[in-house]
């Protein structure tokens, strides 16, 4: 069943949409940026060498990164499941799967930056 001219959806450009991916990466690179170096600092004051607490801000950031990936494909596979049993039960919940993955791209843009800083940081040590 083919949905008419007129109640198709316009898709953004190439550019715009583009555009939008990359803000929502860099979003979460602001938040990630600092934060590799403050998991560092912060493992550093709990009593860890500072290699050993650069290579942990490192893994965090990692698993961060590893997990928004693997949340951004889950999303993909899970939302007509999840969105029949929303419907289902009749809950009210504002889930879109649209919403998942743009939470889950801003997850992997906070990996990215815990991740590129540590290592810059590893340089300097």
């Amino acid at each position: 069943m083919s949905r008419s001219d007129s109640q198709r959806e316009e898709l953004p450009s190439l550019a715009t949409a583009l555009r939008r991916r990359l803000r929502l990466l860099a979003s979460g690179l602001v938040v990630g940026a600092p934060a590799g170096p403050v998991a560092a600092g912060l493992l550093v004051a709990a009593g860890r060498r500072l290699p050993d607490a650069v290579a942990a801000g490192f893994a965090l950031g990692t698993l961060a990164l590893g997990f928004g990936v693997l949340g951004w494909s889950g999303s993909i596979l899970a939302a007509p499941g999840i969105t029949a049993a929303r419907d289902h039960l009749a809950v009210g919940s504002d889930w879109t799967e649209t919403g998942s993955r743009r939470a889950m791209t801003r997850i992997v843009g906070v990996g990215l930056g815990a991740m590129v800083t540590t290592s810059l940081l590893e340089t300097l040590t």
